[in-house]
């Protein structure tokens, strides 16, 4: 009965529902409910059919148009939907008002990551951080979770109580909030005290749009067995690891992956985890080159660089993977449109990323090996270079030995 129940989750049949605005136009649109279907097959769902709308702005009633809620429903009653998704941030007024019309589960992207995030994680600190962003979006979703009351008892005499039951809950969930973020405070004060203990190690930290090759490149340098897959946020919990390159150690650190449209509160309950990336002395920023976005993905990473780390320019490697699955369509030389992303070469892409950024560049692929001798000498000089500014008189570190046991203590 267990796996019939585990079954129907995971087959569980969904629509994406999507819209072009004015900030977003229909080649983005069409990007971002890609992306939301590979966060539904991440989640355990099989993605039917998208719907998309042209509006100026989300209706705030019920997000797209009457008409388009009208198509939407005959499509679920007719192919046995079961879910439908919404690529944006609903109120709990749009979720109550597109419910009643759809009749069936009603999500959006933020609670699709959150399902996601609960799935995958594994530890303490990552099971409380996941906790602590459920009950912050739940808490101003709180009014539609009682509407239950109004279609069982009618109105007359239950909207005192049901009031209640809502400032009751509300209450409950602000102090499992506080005591979470308690808790937090005292993992931070665990985490403090490990890195402590971890020496005077350089530490490099791995950040980068999820599903990037970061945990690939991670099992790699350091030859573990960190999970990857080819899934989006495959890796939530932060994974440590010592790697030793010629006569180098180092600390490398795996993180959570980034995406677009995370919102705020996510980012602030992951504080603890993306202290390993504050506290990095070199950032790794892999990036998947054959992705046809990846210079927005890039964008995004910056951008949430810059909130976690408060804006403090931290040394960098940027690190291009995946050249093995980069394809592109070569223009003919009678086409005189503009070049696209589409018709540029891995050669011309190399050239321009090598001459536009101020710091380091490779081009590799985590998974056939590809130029990771040229990523090993860069991290190797760079983090010799962090070594060396802060222990100065430390060149007998630099010394070859024959076992990883008989490094000198730093």
């Amino acid at each position: 009965m267990i796996d019939n129940i585990l079954n129907e989750q995971i087959n569980e049949r969904a629509v994406l529902v999507g819209l072009i605005t004015e900030q977003q136009n229909e080649a983005k649109s069409r990007e971002y409910l890609d992306e939301l279907a590979f966060l539904a097959d991440t989640a355990g769902a099989e993605t039917v059919h998208t719907f998309m709308q042209r509006l100026p702005y989300p209706n705030p009633r019920t997000f797209v148009g009457k008409g388009k809620l009208e198509e939407i429903r005959a499509f679920i009653e007719d192919n046995d939907i079961s879910m439908a998704i919404f690529d944006d941030d609903l109120s709990s007024k749009q979720v109550l008002n597109i419910e009643r019309e759809l009749k069936v589960k009603i999500l959006d992207r933020t609670s699709l990551i959150l399902d996601i995030f609960a799935k995958r994680a594994r530890t303490a600190n990552a099971k409380t951080q996941v906790e602590l962003a459920q009950y912050q979006y739940l808490l101003p979703r709180l009014t539609r979770m009682w509407t239950h009351l109004e279609r069982q008892r009618g109105g007359i005499g239950m909207r005192g109580p049901g009031e209640t039951q809502i400032e009751t809950d509300r209450r409950i969930i602000l102090t499992k909030i506080s005591l979470l973020k308690e808790e937090l405070r005292n993992i931070d004060k665990q985490k403090a005290v490990q890195r402590k203990n971890r020496g005077k190690l350089t530490r490099v930290a791995l950040v980068g749009y999820t599903n990037a090759g970061k945990s690939t490149l991670m099992n790699l340098l350091s030859k573990s067995d960190v999970f990857a897959e080819n899934k989006l946020f495959a890796t939530l919990d932060t994974t440590v690891r010592k790697v030793i390159i010629d006569n180098l150690p180092f600390l490398l650190t795996d993180t959570v992956g980034f995406i677009r449209k995370l919102p705020t509160h996510l980012v602030d309950s992951f504080k603890s985890t993306l202290d390993e990336v504050r506290e990095a002395d070199l950032l790794v920023h892999v990036v998947d080159i054959s992705h046809p976005n990846f210079e927005e993905q890039i964008e995004v990473v910056d951008k949430t660089l810059r909130e976690v780390c408060n804006g403090a320019d931290k040394p960098m490697i940027m690190v291009f993977n995946k050249i093995d699955a980069f394809t592109y369509t070569p223009k003919d030389e009678n086409d005189l449109t503009p070049q696209t992303r589409e018709n540029i070469s891995l050669d011309e892409l190399k050239r321009m990323w090598m001459s536009r950024l101020p710091h380091d560049c490779v081009f590799i692929s985590a998974r056939t090996g590809a130029n990771i001798d040229e990523l090993k000498n860069m991290l190797y000089q760079r983090a010799k270079e962090i070594h060396l500014t802060r222990f100065p008189y430390n060149d007998f570190l630099f010394q070859k030995y024959d076992d990883e046991d008989q490094y000198p203590e730093t």
